[in-house]
């Protein structure tokens, strides 16, 4: 089946469908040994694909992988290096594709996504989907209500854009600045020390908590681990028709109790008569003149 080549790359490992079309506009990709062209397509089956002389592999061999990784400062959010700066891709001794899912500012830190499922990669990218990024950020002046409104209503950038609405919310104070907790759905280029120098919140520290629904969790700077099948499920979505399911199933299965039949009265076995039930009744006890009885209280005097 034939498919646009920037996905096929994209499967491939190769990066998002967006880092793919710039591979092909450059020259880098052939199709059957001929230079690619923006838009192409071509069926893994029967023609040959590469990009810079190396064969893409069938989709069906490639093993998609999923790591979660907090990514130190002074480190670049990039599958490659172009010159002597340390890369995210560095820090992962594993042979195959591997790039990072979205960016993080060379000087912020935290939860960084590295696959190579292009497909998982253009759905958290892609600015349709509006998937949420939380971030801890430290300020370094306290805010006051009026900074916090306007930044949870929008901001215009020096560039003329406003950015979109965003929970922000605080969390301690620290010496003259404060932590604040920033969630947004988007992520424009140095977004958040933009908006904190436009509203006088200078920036001092950004760590990245959350993607979606992965959480940076117990991870130190450098440290990384694979996802769990759960998290991939959760990322992709599938999580919800997955308990959907579930809840239909169990409004058409009747519960154990609906399908318990009723007991009839006259179907009771009667039990053998026990030790405890031969025992003579005991005769009731007699009444005696106590305090609280009312033989006991003084008789009224006659009112004359």
């Amino acid at each position: 089946m034939q498919e646009r080549l920037q996905k096929l790359l994209a499967q491939a490992g190769y990066g998002s469908r967006r880092a793919c079309e710039a591979f092909i506009t450059a020259g880098r990709v052939r199709v059957n040994g001929k230079a690619a062209t923006l838009g192409e397509k071509a069926d893994l089956s029967i023609d040959q694909v590469t990009l810079d002389g190396k064969l893409l592999p069938k989709i069906e061999a490639l093993t998609l992988i999923y790591i979660a990784l907090y990514k130190p400062r002074n480190v670049l959010s990039a599958a490659e290096g172009h010159d002597d700066r340390e890369t995210v891709r560095d820090l992962i001794p594993l042979d195959g594709h591997l790039y990072p899912v979205g960016r993080l500012d060379w000087d912020s830190e935290g939860l960084i996504l590295m696959t190579n499922d292009g497909e998982l990669t253009n759905k958290l990218t892609h600015p349709r989907y509006g998937h949420e990024k939380e971030y801890r950020v430290l300020v370094a002046r306290r805010p006051d209500e009026k900074q916090f409104e306007a930044w949870r209503r929008g901001i215009v950038l020096d560039d003329g854009d406003k950015t979109a609405p965003a929970d922000v919310s605080f969390i301690s104070s620290s010496g003259k600045g404060a932590w604040i907790r920033v969630v947004m759905g988007e992520g424009k280029k140095r977004q958040i020390r933009e908006v904190g120098r436009l509203l006088g919140l200078p920036v001092v520290k950004i760590i990245r908590l959350r993607i979606g629904t992965l959480k940076l969790g117990s991870l130190k700077p450098r440290q990384w681990r694979h996802l769990i099948e759960s998290e991939v499920a959760e990322l992709k979505g599938k999580k919800i028709q997955t308990i959907q399911k579930h809840f239909d199933r169990s409004l058409k299965t009747p519960t154990a109790t609906a399908d318990r039949p009723k007991r009839n009265p006259k179907d009771r076995v009667k039990r053998a008569p026990t030790a405890a039930t031969n025992r003579p009744k005991r005769a009731p006890a007699r009444k005696t003149n106590t305090p609280s009885s009312r033989s006991a209280l003084k008789p009224r005097t006659p009112r004359h």
